[in-house]
């Protein structure tokens, strides 16, 4: 029993990724997530406790998934910056051949939530610092693997490519032609070439 009670909860974890996904934390409401979720007020608070617990929880989910695709690119790929530039192009591919790339959820709720919900505002800046972190451990690895020239500093060059990552995730929001976002990606990858041993 205990069983499909954590599979019902995981399938309603990623209802409520899309649908913070698509719509964001303010413009969805309790009458969307009921929807999307298939569960009735009762059952919503019972499991989640409130909005922001079910929407704290999606975030863990949306994580733990990047930081999983993040691992599965970059580490196995011949070489580590082969890695992260195959983990760069792969976030501006689309869904399908319709659907236009998304922006990053962590993004999207970084540049959404207001001062008044600093709780949030905090957990989303410690999963980018996260994020920022793993950027930095694989160009250490690169480095010790004499990948990367010796004066490339890897905590600096993770900030770079972390602001780039986060820029171009952002810009996906304008629905930009999918050819142009690769090309967006190109010239990362290029960058990142420019640190690489001769």
């Amino acid at each position: 029993m205990a069983r499909t009670a954590n599979f019902d909860r995981q399938v309603a974890l990623d209802k409520a990724v899309e649908l913070f996904w698509l719509r964001g934390y303010y413009a969805s409401s309790m009458k969307h997530i009921e929807a999307a979720l298939d569960m009735r007020p009762g059952s919503l608070y019972a499991t989640f406790g409130s909005k922001n617990g079910l929407f704290t929880e999606a975030l863990d989910v949306y994580a733990t998934r990047t930081g999983d695709d993040f691992d599965q690119i970059v580490y196995s790929a011949p070489t580590i910056i082969d890695g992260l530039q195959q983990y760069i192009r792969s976030l501006v591919a689309p869904c399908d051949n319709h659907a236009p790339v998304q922006a990053c959820m962590l993004v999207k709720t970084l540049l959404e939530i207001n001062t008044e919900d600093a709780a949030l505002r905090a957990k989303v800046d410690a999963m980018l610092a996260v994020i920022e972190q793993k950027l930095c451990e694989a160009l250490q690895q690169a480095c010790i693997q004499g990948e990367l020239r010796a004066d490339v500093e890897c905590p600096r060059l993770a900030r770079l490519l972390q602001v780039q990552i986060m820029g171009v995730r952002a810009f996906a929001e304008r629905r930009v032609p999918s050819d142009q976002m690769a090309a967006l990606a190109d010239d990362m990858v290029s960058l990142l070439d420019t640190y690489r041993a001769s």
